[in-house]
């Protein structure tokens, strides 16, 4: 194939343009993201028991749901939540699973079940819906003239905001977390004893006379043939103002006068509900938050919600402002930003490498102009294929820079060598080189090709992530085979210049230099490589020392899933005794405002009132801090650090929990980069008995140095109010439950009767009793409900009430009752070394209760599992390929022999910098396996050919390493200078950089040193034994004959 473009050079620069076009048109369809969809897929059920205990929805709800689930195909767990008035469940299924065929599967599952639910539960359906990612980003509307009316904010946000935010292409759900306005009817229930009414009075009243009449038209067909006007008739009954709801006639006495609502009750235009609240740096707000919808780019998305927000700003009020509080996409277009400029400082790097040692423009030109053909080449191949421009594509690319210029370098090194030794013209030279070197050419890029097969087949949410790179790194080298045997021989026919004599190229002083130095270097390897083979049995006990070492620091690396990232903010979960009020909460609150918003790293704080990731509730708070731009903290300002001393500045609160993490490195898998778990009542213990473990745990884990938190993610149990009706005593005075139910559900918590039009929109008319007559329970059983003769009944009548204490929720996973955990590791410990203190922890819990991971740690768990089986199938694959290229399995061994050495260099390296075994260190190991195998290759090969002319074992290895020094050191020099930005990466996405260039780099630099000393070695002693035993072989058959 090399001589037929070196022949037709033209042929092969249209075959290259061909390959750059398709990678420029299908550059800019690529969508953009942080990873691939790494997420497993998961469904959501989700029901409503309005009234119903969490106990009750568990026991009538949950646990019919989750008989329907088991034996669903790609399931690997579900886990629900029952909680006060309703219940979800979350099925997870194995990546890969298409989520529309898991929806349908749900729903049918569950067709089986509907009827056996409570007929509340019917009435109002069971949602099913894929699950949603976490918040894409927040926005807030606030003040810039200090007014305090949060109200007016939500319920400007709600009339001309959100929708246009719901509208944009690729949201899922917008939810706001402050109330719009209502027409609120504030009862006091002694008013209403005095006029012997009720609740359900007030409510049928305001349900008759605040209503719309469609009265219709005056004059329309048929009629008279004369009608000369038509005219609509309008009637007055919908209800518009505070005054005109207290006007509402409750009852018109003989005597001409009325009881009205403002009689019983104080009528105001106030909120819908009072669940949550928010602040943007202290300071009232309207937080909204918004949700990805399936399969949406968050890239895209956030880009097109920020424009429709900078639009929405010009019609804002002048006292309003709107602002992005809390974006994850700025991380992620920034990380990105980051590697590219890598990928771009990688490129220079190795220009200036080939610039140092061909020392000529027109050798240097021919590889430089490889690189960009190969990337845009795998660029059109991952459009082909789905991919995106994420991390693991642009690092595969960002390795593969090093890599591709190898075998261009090879092929131009070796034509100079024999222009200038052998002074052939360019043409001649070009062919024979590639007589040389063509095997070796087609041996590496099949052998770095395959080592990566395997990544490409890794099952769950990591083998996504395998994948992406894989194919990205392969694709790459492919192209870069393909066209170091068609375009670079033909450039090199066509572009360098013969030997002249008369001028022959003299180098520079400093190139004189440089050579003068790398000679002397190349004489004291080739004395040294000499003086190993001649001491092979030396040199295989130094090999096999070096053994020992790599499986000693390989199996103390720490483990861990991938490295948690600086995105540029915290997350604060704060939690108060079960109980606390609202008040009680933002006392709490604020302290952890003013000390946010005192940190030098602080640009924002906000904070949403009555939700975290325990759940809803008064007595909960959650708080996103944004930190300001990484070149602008110094440090000591990471946002870990930056997390942990916010963690021990409120590690003893007297009233409450705060506890800060660093969001996780992938979407959609758990809420923090640290660990999750599940404590499980497997035997069926009890819920005090899971409390009296949960305790256990607790205490254990404080008590280890190697856990920093752990908290459990969970409403605690509270005290509750057990009304206890008697049911007979209640029909004997002519009370029926369902009017017990009503007035209680009413007067406690609220009853939405109708709507009103307020400034063109329709809002919300509430009825519920005031706050005074809700504060005790002396005051709830002075409640008066009608009777079936319309008399009034005291609901200390026919009940009492005691104080107990009960679950809010009950969480259970796969099908067993459990408690949600997370946690950090230490200081200096690794996420795999907690998971592992835990299990530990475990094996002391009493029998019957058991660990189960979930999320990031649940993935972490599988991938560590497949290691071994990654690293031997790549092995595996190397091995066969030179097998079958040299079809000997003796040549192959030789080759495989230097790959611990790499991978020795690679756990040192990350040993030294403290890092840990994660999915990066894994990647970068498996690449090591075939650079490795590269440089072995190089001097094989050319060993392998002077071998068969005639020179001894042991003269072709120090020959072919000599021969080779050159090209091996200048391909590798090049690889490392690729790597060392991502090395020594900082600000956004720099933990990955860093997590996966120090291995390689360490692995390279090994490979290299001791490759070129070890392989001669190898060969020598491998082909050795294989001759002996092939002799051997000979002489049995010979005595047999």
């Amino acid at each position: 194939m090399p001589d037929f473009f070196i022949n037709r050079p033209n042929f092969a620069w249209v075959i290259t343009l061909f390959i750059a076009l398709a990678g420029v048109l299908t550059l800019g369809t690529l969508a953009v993201s942080q990873y691939p969809d790494v997420a497993p897929p998961q469904i959501n059920v989700s029901a409503n028991y309005p009234g119903a205990s969490a106990l009750i929805v568990s026991q009538n709800v949950t646990s019919l749901i989750e008989e329907e689930l088991n034996g669903l195909k790609g399931l690997i767990y579900y886990e629900s939540n029952s909680a006060n008035g309703g219940a979800e469940t979350t099925i997870t299924f194995k990546p890969g699973t298409d989520p529309d065929m898991a929806q349908v599967d749900v729903q049918n599952r569950l067709q089986r079940v509907v009827g056996r639910l409570p007929q509340a539960v019917i009435e109002q359906g069971l949602e099913v819906e894929q699950a949603r990612s976490n918040f894409l980003l927040v926005y807030a509307l606030s003040y810039t003239d200090g007014q305090q009316d949060s109200v007016g904010l939500a319920d400007y946000a709600a009339r001309a905001i959100n929708n246009e935010i719901r509208r944009v292409a690729g949201v899922g759900r917008v939810q706001m977390y402050t109330a719009e306005r209502a027409m609120r009817i504030w009862v006091d229930p002694a008013r209403l004893v005095g006029y012997n009414l009720s609740m359900a009075d007030v409510g049928r009243a305001i349900a008759g006379q605040n209503i719309q009449v469609p009265a219709g038209s005056l004059g329309e067909r048929p009629g008279p043939a004369d009608q000369q006007i038509t005219a609509t008739v309008m009637v007055q009954g919908q209800l518009e103002s505070v005054e005109a709801f207290g006007n509402i006639v409750l009852r018109a006495n003989d005597d001409g006068s009325s009881v009205r609502i403002h009689d019983v009750a104080r009528v105001e235009l106030g909120r819908k509900d009072y669940r949550f609240d928010a602040r943007l740096n202290g300071k009232p707000a309207a937080a909204m938050s918004v949700q990805l919808a399936p399969g949406a780019n968050a890239l895209q998305t956030a880009e097109a919600i920020k424009t429709r927000l900078a639009q929405l700003s010009s019609t804002l009020p002048a006292n309003m402002v709107l602002s992005v509080p809390y974006d994850t996409s700025y991380f992620v277009e920034v990380a990105i930003k980051q590697v590219i400029y890598t990928l771009v400082e990688a490129m220079v790097l190795v220009f200036l490498v080939m610039l140092l040692f061909l020392q000529n423009l027109r050798y240097t030109l021919i590889p430089a102009v490889v690189v960009p053909v190969c990337l845009l080449g795998t660029v059109a191949v991952m459009a082909a294929l789905g991919f995106s421009i994420n991390m693991m594509t642009l690092f595969g690319m960002v390795l593969a820079i090093g890599i591709l210029v190898d075998d261009a370098i090879v092929v131009v090194e070796n034509v100079e060598r024999l222009i200038a030794q052998e002074h052939l013209s360019p043409k001649a030279a070009t062919r024979k080189a590639m007589r040389q070197i063509s095997g070796a050419i087609v041996g590496i890029t099949l052998v770095l090709a395959a080592v990566f097969l395997p990544l490409a087949f890794m099952g769950g949410s990591v083998g996504v992530i395998y994948q992406q790179f894989a194919v990205a790194l392969s694709v790459s080298i492919l192209f870069s085979g393909f066209l170091a045997l068609t375009l670079t021989p033909a450039l090199c026919a066509t572009v360098l210049k013969p030997f002249d004599p008369a001028h022959p190229t003299r180098p520079n002083r400093w190139a004189s230099a440089f050579n003068r130095r790398f000679e002397a270097l190349a004489q004291r390897y080739e004395r040294l490589g000499a003086s190993w083979v001649r001491r092979g049995s030396r040199s295989l006990c130094l090999y096999l020392v070096l053994l020992l070492v790599l499986g000693f620091t390989y199996a103390r690396l720490p483990s861990s899933f991938l490295p948690a990232e600086d995105q540029g903010y915290i997350v604060t979960d704060i939690q108060l005794p079960p109980a606390a009020s609202a008040a009680r909460t933002d006392v709490t609150v604020q302290a952890w405002e003013r000390y946010a918003l005192a940190q030098p790293a602080t640009d924002q704080v906000l904070a949403i009132m009555g939700f975290s990731f325990s759940g809803e509730g008064a007595n909960a708070a959650l708080s996103y801090v944004t930190l300001k731009d990484w070149s602008l903290r110094g440090s000591g300002q990471a946002s870990d650090e930056v997390a942990r001393r916010a963690n021990d500045a409120f590690e003893e609160v007297a009233d409450g929990t705060l506890f800060s993490v660093v969001p996780p490195p992938v979407d959609g898998l758990g809420t923090s980069s640290g660990f999750e778990l599940r404590l499980q009542d497997l035997a069926g213990q009890g819920h005090e008995a899971l409390l009296k473990a949960r305790n256990q745990l607790l205490e254990a884990a404080k008590a280890s140095p190697v856990i920093d938190h752990l908290m459990e993610d969970g409403l605690a149990d509270a005290p509750q109010i057990n009304v206890s009706i008697d049911r007979e005593k209640a029909e004997a005075l002519g009370v029926s439950f369902d009017v017990i139910s009503a007035a209680l559900s009413s007067a406690l918590g609220s009853e939405q009767i109708n709507e009103f039009a307020n400034q063109g929109r329709m809002q919300r008319v509430i009825i519920q009793a005031d706050g005074m007559s809700r504060q005790t329970p002396q005051a709830l059983l002075r409640l008066q409900v009608p009777n079936r003769q319309g008399r009034l009944v005291p609901l200390d009548a026919f009940s009492r009430f005691e104080w107990q204490v009960g679950p809010l929720q009950i969480a259970r996973y796969n099908g067993s009752a459990s408690l949600r955990f997370s946690g950090d590791a230490a200081p200096g410990y690794s996420t795999g070394q907690a998971m592992q203190a835990l299990q530990d922890i475990a094996r002391q819990l009493p029998a019957g209760f058991s660990l189960e991971w979930a999320g990031l740690s649940l993935q972490e768990q599988q991938a560590s599992d497949q290691v071994p089986l990654l690293v031997g199938l790549s092995l595996t694959m190397v091995l066969l390929v030179l097998v079958a290229l040299y079809e000997s399995w003796a040549i192959p061994f030789a080759v495989l022999l230097i790959v611990p050495v790499g991978m020795l260099g690679s756990v040192l390296a990350v040993t030294v910098m403290g890092m840990p075994n994660d999915v990066y260190f894994k990647v970068g190991l498996i690449t090591i396996i075939g650079l490795s195998a590269k440089n072995a290759i190089l001097i094989v090969e050319f060993a392998k050919a002077l071998h068969a002319e005639g020179a001894s074992l042991a003269q072709a290895a120090a020959q072919a390493a000599r021969l080779r020094f050159r090209p091996i050191v200048m391909t590798s020099l090049a690889f490392i200078l690729g790597v060392m930005p991502l090395a020594f990466a900082s600000g956004a996405g720099a933990a990955s950089q860093r997590a996966l260039g120090t291995g390689v780099v360490g692995g390279m630099l090994a490979a290299t040193v001791l490759g070129v000393l070890f392989v001669p070695v190898f060969y020598v002693q491998v082909l050795s034994v294989a001759n002996r035993l092939r002799r051997r072989r000979g002489a049995s058959i010979e005595e047999g004959a």
